[in-house]
């Protein structure tokens, strides 16, 4: 059951959506913005986000206006530039107490969030946790440790708690549809292909469709399938189609990178079939790069998020996370790729505390057939 409405007028509205910090869950929150615009035709309609993210957003036919603001902006100084604008109600995506005092403070008449401790008090529409929540629950080691001697399989997580419907529950205040959709984000072929060329994505004189390889993720190690798994798939897959790989990652993922690279070119001599960008894209590249890939093959990170959103197919290495709660599962271009029989899954830890078997049971050669369904399909 939805929250109870707002009581927002029929008049057109000039509305703040306070977005989320981090590229997957903003993307996330991208169906719940398209809600939004369907029930508020009229509604003038910003997004509050960190400027990291500034190139998500570009161009995204459902806002008005983007306002970023940098780490070094405090309270005070957002607050300002919020209230400079008059804007006649708010939704804090995010569940920080920092996001419900910017609304707060800029004085927006209206204020909605969820509702958790502190909080509340500078929230006017604090809406109870949803039906259907799951929490991102970290077991702990001793844990762990009683799963996997007890056996058995995972638990069994209802789609309901996949996270979209968390802010798909906030707009649903203003009138919105909860009803799910796909992630979007809206980039033409056209500049992707400008964009994703002088990357040096070019269609080349050797041909072979593209295939993105994405090794790292930013939330710790337990998140990683093994570079060697990485290498054996990619190797595998380059002599049964003939692809060429173009490796992403940020500035941490470089020596990574640089080894799946070197590896993969070594598996294919005589033609040029890697290309490394791991961090040397801006957002707005990457999502270029993402929309020229024939498939992305990658752990659940971000840039999963972003290739599903602009229509790419994805294969996804799940471990110590929930396909669930957080998994591009609402896309019909996605194969999630998991061990059986791992209790301990998921325990959203960054190390793991074992022997790391939810990824190191995950087998190249399932990941492989994967990988060739989802591209002989699309």
């Amino acid at each position: 059951m939805n929250p109870p409405p707002s009581p927002l007028s029929s008049a057109p509205e000039n509305i703040l959506v306070r977005g989320v910090n981090w590229l997957g869950d903003a993307v996330m929150s991208t169906p719940a913005l398209q809600r939004l615009r369907e029930a508020r035709p009229r509604a003038r309609l910003t997004l509050l986000a960190p400027e990291k993210l500034a190139g998500l957003w570009q161009g995204q036919p459902i806002l008005d206006e983007l306002l970023v603001f940098s780490p070094s902006d405090n309270l005070g100084k957002t607050a300002r530039r919020l209230r400079e604008k008059n804007f006649s109600a708010a939704i804090a995506f995010p569940n920080s107490l920092r996001s419900a005092l910017e609304l707060w403070l800029a004085g927006i008449p209206q204020r909605t969030g969820y509702a958790r401790p502190l909080r509340t008090f500078f929230l006017t529409h604090a809406v109870p946790p949803r039906a259907g929540a799951v929490p991102m629950r970290k077991r702990s080691g001793p844990e762990v440790r009683e799963l996997t001697a007890r056996g058995g399989e995972r638990p069994v997580i209802p789609a309901s708690a996949h996270h979209i419907h968390d802010y798909l529950g906030l707009v649903s205040t203003l009138g919105a549809t909860a009803e799910p959709l796909p992630p979007r984000i809206a980039i033409s072929q056209e500049e992707a292909a400008k964009i994703a060329g002088a990357l040096g994505m070019t269609a080349g004189p050797e041909g072979g469709p593209w295939f993105g390889l994405n090794p790292g993720a930013e939330y710790g190690p337990a998140k990683r399938w093994p570079a060697e798994r990485f290498v054996a798939a990619g190797a595998a897959l380059q002599k049964q189609t003939r692809c060429r790989w173009v490796i992403f990652g940020g500035e941490g993922d470089r020596t990574l990178s640089a080894g799946i690279a070197a590896e993969l070119q070594r598996s294919a001599p005589g033609r040029e079939s890697v290309l490394n960008l791991a961090g040397k894209t801006t957002l707005r590249e990457l999502i270029a790069a993402l929309k020229i890939c024939r498939l992305l093959l990658t752990n659940d990170t971000g840039p999963m998020h972003l290739a599903a959103a602009v229509g790419t197919p994805v294969v996804v290495l799940f471990g110590s996370t929930s396909p669930e709660m957080t998994g591009p599962c609402f896309s019909t271009r996605a194969e999630i790729v998991r061990a059986p029989g791992i209790p301990c899954s998921p325990c959203f830890l960054r190390d793991c505390p074992i022997d790391f078997r939810c990824m190191t049971r995950l087998d190249s050669a399932a990941v492989v057939q994967a990988a060739l369904r989802v591209f002989q399909d699309f």
